[in-house]
C-alpha cells in the first residue's frame, strides 16, 4: 500500500491500534444499541430506550473522565505506560467477550427476564467503554514517543484512516454477509461481539511489541503520591496557558457533537423505525469512505493547516445536527452517513495532534493527554445526557398531552412518540457544538501570539 510508505516501524505499529480498537467503535458503539433497543422493547418500561442508552454512555464517560488525569499521571512513570495500556485493553476485550453471550439469553419470556438481560448489556457496555477509553489515554500519549512533532498530523490522521479501512469495515462486512446468507440475527450478533474481542486483542500486538515509552521519568520512592498531588499543578499550568485552555474548552464542546452523533446515530434510527440492515450498510459506507477522507484531511492540513481543517469539520457537524432533525427515511440516514464520513476521522485525528503540539513538556505527555481526555469524555457525558433528557421530556410531554402513561399506551403509540421525541433530542446537540464553534473561531485566534501556538 503506497500510502503507508515513509512511515517507521514504530509509527505503523502505533497506527495499527486504531485498526484494532475501531472494531469496538463500529460494532459495540453503533450495532449494540440496535440489539439493546430490541431487548428493551420487552421490558416493563420500554419508553425512550434512547434516553436509557444515553444515560449508560454518560455513566461510562463520567467514570473515565474523573479518573483520566490520574491515569495519565501513572502513565508518565517510565515503563508504566504500556503496562497500564495492557490492563485496560484486557478489561475492554473481556467485556466484549461477555457481550457475545447476551444474544443467546432468554429476553422474550417475561419483562423481568428482559430487564435482567438489558441490565447485563448496559453493564458490559459500560465496562467495554471504560477499557476502550482508558487504554486510549496511553495510546494517545504514545504519539509523542513514536514520532516527531512535525509528523504528528500525518501519523495521527493515518491512524484514523487505517481504523476505518480495517477494524471499522471488515468486522461489519462479515456481520452483513452472515446476515444476508440467512444466519439468524442473534447468532450473527453473538459471533460478531466475540470477533470484536479477538480482533481488538490480536491487532494490538504490534503496539505491545514494537512501541516503547521514551518520555517520562524513572520511578522513585514517593512518585505516586507526588504525581497525584501534581495534578493540581498541571491544572494551573493549563489555566495559565491561554491558548491551551481555550483550545481545550473549544474541543470540549465541539467534539461532543462528534462523539454523541457516533454513539447515538443507530439508536436514533431505530427509534425512527428505520431498517436495521439498511442502517448497517450506511455505516459500512462511512467506514469505506473514512480512509479517503482521512487522506484528504491529511493533505489539506499540510496545505491549509490543521486548525483550518478542524474548523471545517466543526461546520460540517453543525449542519449534520440540522439535517438530522428533519430525517425520517432511510435514504436521509444514508446522506447523514456520508456527511459524517467526510469529517469524522479528520476532526478527531487533527484535534489529537494539535493538542500534542501544544504540550510544553513531552515527559508529561500522559498527564496532559489525561486532561485532554477528561475534557473529551466529560463532553461525551453532556451530549448523550442532553439527548436523553430532551427526548425523555418530550416523550413524557406527548404522553401527558394525549392523556396516556407508559402503562396505558399501546406499543404503536409508544413507538410513534419515541420517533417524534427523538428529533428534538438530536437537534439539541447543535447548541453545544455552537458554543465550541464560538470559542474556536472567535476566541482561540486571539490567544495565538506565541511560537508554540503558531505550530497548530
Amino acid at each position: 500500500m503506497k500510502f503507508l510508505k515513509g512511515f517507521t516501524r514504530q509509527e505503523l505499529s502505533w497506527m495499527m491500534y486504531d485498526w484494532a480498537n475501531s472494531a469496538h467503535s463500529v460494532i459495540i458503539v453503533t450495532l449494540l444499541p440496535i440489539f439493546f433497543d430490541t431487548v428493551a422493547g420487552y421490558t416493563a418500561d420500554s419508553v425512550s430506550s434512547m434516553s436509557t442508552w444515553g444515560y449508560a454512555t454518560s455513566i461510562a464517560m463520567a467514570i473515565v473522565a474523573i479518573s483520566a488525569p490520574f491515569l495519565g499521571v501513572f502513565g508518565d512513570i517510565r515503563g508504566m505506560r504500556k503496562k497500564l495500556f495492557t490492563v485496560f485493553l484486557l478489561i475492554g476485550v473481556a467485556a466484549c467477550a461477555g457481550l457475545a453471550f447476551t444474544p443467546g439469553m432468554d429476553f422474550t419470556s417475561s419483562t423481568s427476564a428482559a430487564g435482567n438481560v438489558a441490565m447485563l448489556i448496559l453493564v458490559l457496555y459500560i465496562i467495554s467503554v471504560i477499557g476502550f477509553d482508558a487504554s486510549a489515554i496511553y495510546y494517545d500519549a504514545f504519539l509523542t514517543d513514536i514520532t516527531t512533532e512535525d509528523r504528528m498530523d500525518k501519523v495521527s490522521t493515518m491512524g484514523y484512516g487505517l481504523g476505518y479501512i480495517g477494524g471499522s469495515t471488515i468486522p461489519l462486512v462479515i456481520f452483513l454477509v452472515m446476515n444476508l446468507l440467512g444466519v439468524p440475527m442473534l447468532t450473527c450478533l453473538a459471533f460478531i461481539f466475540a470477533l470484536t474481542a479477538v480482533w481488538w486483542l490480536v491487532f494490538s500486538i504490534p503496539l505491545l511489541k514494537n512501541c516503547q515509552q521514551t518520555s517520562g521519568k524513572p520511578y522513585e520512592k514517593g512518585d505516586v503520591g507526588r504525581n497525584i498531588r501534581g495534578v493540581g499543578t498541571t491544572v494551573l499550568e493549563i489555566l495559565d496557558n491561554k491558548t491551551m485552555l481555550v483550545y481545550i474548552l473549544a474541543y470540549f464542546f465541539y467534539i461532543d457533537g462528534v462523539h454523541t452523533i457516533i454513539s447515538m446515530a443507530t439508536t436514533y434510527g431505530a427509534n425512527l423505525g428505520l431498517d436495521s440492515t439498511g442502517m448497517m450498510l450506511a455505516l459500512l459506507l462511512v467506514q469505506v469512505l473514512g480512509l479517503p477522507f482521512c487522506l484528504m484531511y491529511m493533505k489539506l492540513s499540510a496545505k491549509f493547516g490543521a486548525r483550518t481543517m478542524v474548523g471545517f469539520g466543526i461546520c460540517v457537524y453543525m449542519f449534520i445536527c440540522v439535517f438530522g432533525y428533519f430525517m425520517n427515511s432511510l435514504w436521509q440516514f444514508w446522506v447523514l452517513a456520508v456527511l459524517c464520513a467526510t469529517s469524522q476521522g479528520g476532526i478527531q485525528a487533527l484535534s489529537r495532534s494539535m493538542f500534542g503540539k501544544l504540550i510544553p513538556d513531552k515527559d508529561r505527555a500522559g498527564e496532559f493527554f489525561g486532561f485532554f481526555d477528561i475534557f473529551g469524555k466529560f463532553s461525551s457525558i453532556i451530549g448523550p445526557t442532553l439527548v436523553g433528557v430532551v427526548s425523555s421530556a418530550v416523550a413524557n410531554s406527548m404522553l401527558k398531552s394525549r392523556g396516556l402513561t407508559a402503562a396505558t399506551a399501546t406499543a404503536e403509540q409508544i413507538d410513534a412518540i419515541n420517533a417524534a421525541s427523538s428529533h428534538y433530542g438530536i437537534l439539541s446537540i447543535i447548541v453545544i457544538i455552537a458554543i465550541g464553534a464560538v470559542l474556536y473561531f472567535a476566541v482561540l485566534p486571539r490567544t495565538m501570539k506565541d511560537k508554540s501556538a503558531a505550530k497548530i
